[in-house]
């Protein structure tokens, strides 16, 4: 059986069969948007108990909402080893992110116009966690807790009814003070729209499955909830490589992003069709050593590709049509697509480049790995802590300032035969006092 594909970009087919592979991983999936809609409406209707039945159905849990003695007792269990890597990843994550804070803007004019753009925070937001992971926690949670989100939920399933303790002192040092057991198209649809035991919150953001994807691309458009500016669905890794390049490192990046879930993207372009041969030979080799070999081989099956191309061009125009979450430039001469950034990869999340950089090391920080999936980074950039603030726009007029203002304002308005408008700003501009 064959794992992951060879493509020639010489080959009379190429093209049909390469945008194929982008644009059919891209298509909304309508069995699973299907699915989703019945488990949302089946929340709706039943509440708590729906909860509790997905709940029991797919992690064999029943608590909703853990206690805070379970929560102690989790974290009190941490290998400190584990528990010191997780403070020193929130550190550094924290740091970076910091740096994001947007300030007030004030403006006044010659006419004693006062126009301001101030920054608040939502004052909610769910961070979903899946498949127990501290890292996906500390990189959703900071942002909000720098943005001074007043209420963070932190939704993560509880397996066999057990916390990750990894997971809840993660939430810990980001002073979230609510967590839910909860996953799935279930978890979206209760906080979004609310039960009994659980709030609906403003906005939901973190990776998930196609049908967490899906759930949430659902309520966004009825504005139950906001979401990521992007789609954070399943994980991206594009390698560009030359001949400067190790075999070994790059079949253990695209296993890397493989090994997330069935559906990742993992595509290798290179000028050097023995260096394709190699990676191919060393993914199927180092494969069989893997825990999670089944989901990798599936995944790869899919959606993995090896392209021999002929020129960085031609590279480049490919990387370009994909627009992936990750970018590893594994090549000679990486800055001079760096420095400054080439506009052909520019529609990407994020990029490690040169010889010492991972893209598996980015996922621990220091910067954020929520990042545009299925070709939204052509208009998104990763999580940030804009993400969780809004934006409001004040203007105080002067009487002089307002006399200036009004003249073209009226003008425009009745050229845009908005007879209202004219006359309201005429009005307000004759006033007396």
């Amino acid at each position: 059986m064959q794992m992951i594909r060879i493509l020639d970009s010489r080959k009379k087919n190429f093209k049909k069969n390469f945008e194929k592979l982008i644009l059919k991983r891209r298509k909304i999936d309508t069995k699973v948007n299907n699915v989703v809609n019945k488990i949302i409406n089946d929340v709706k209707r039943r509440g708590d108990k729906a909860l509790v039945h997905y709940e029991r159905k797919f992690n064999n849990n029943s608590k909703l909402i853990p206690s805070k003695k379970s929560i102690a007792k989790a974290i009190r269990a941490l290998n400190p080893k584990v528990k010191k890597a997780i403070f020193e990843t929130y550190k550094r994550i924290y740091k970076w992110h910091s740096l994001q804070l947007r300030k007030n803007i004030i403006y006044k004019d010659n006419f004693g116009n006062k126009f301001s753009y101030i920054t608040k925070p939502l004052a909610s937001c769910a961070v979903y966690c899946p498949q127990n992971l501290p890292s996906s926690t500390l990189m959703n949670c900071i942002p909000p807790q720098l943005a001074r989100v007043k209420r963070i939920v932190l939704c993560t399933p509880a397996i066999n009814g057990q916390l990750n303790g990894a997971v809840m002192y993660a939430a810990k040092l980001c002073n979230v003070k609510e967590i839910v057991s909860l996953s799935g198209a279930s978890a979206i649809a209760a906080l979004g729209y609310g039960t009994k035991k659980i709030k609906p919150v403003d906005i939901i953001t973190g990776p998930g499955s196609n049908y967490v994807a899906a759930a949430k691309r659902i309520l966004s458009s009825e504005n139950i909830i906001s979401q990521e500016r992007m789609f954070a669905g399943e994980s991206e890794v594009v390698c560009w490589c030359d001949d400067s390049a190790s075999s070994d490192e790059i079949s253990y990046s695209l296993l890397a992003q493989s090994e997330h879930s069935q559906g990742c993207l993992a595509i290798m372009i290179s000028k050097d069709l023995n260096l394709i041969k190699e990676v191919k030979n060393k993914i199927e080799k180092h494969i069989k050593t893997l825990p999670r070999k089944k989901i990798i081989a599936k995944s790869l099956k899919k959606y993995g590709c090896l392209i021999y191309v002929k020129s960085e061009k031609e590279a480049l125009n490919l990387i370009q049509f994909i627009s992936p979450e990750h970018i590893e430039l594994s090549i000679r001469n990486y800055k001079k697509y760096i420095n400054p950034l080439n506009d052909k990869l520019k529609n990407t999340g994020s990029i490690a480049a040169g010889p010492y950089s991972s893209m598996a090391c980015s996922d621990y920080g220091i910067q954020q790995h929520s990042l545009p999936t299925h070709g939204t980074a052509r208009y998104a950039g990763g999580l940030s802590v804009s993400d969780f603030t809004k934006q409001i726009s004040i203007n105080e007029l002067s009487k002089i300032g307002l006399k200036k203002l009004s003249k073209s304002s009226y003008i425009l308005a009745n050229m845009e035969k908005l007879t209202a408008h004219s006359l309201s700003i005429k009005t307000k501009a004759l006033r007396s006092k």
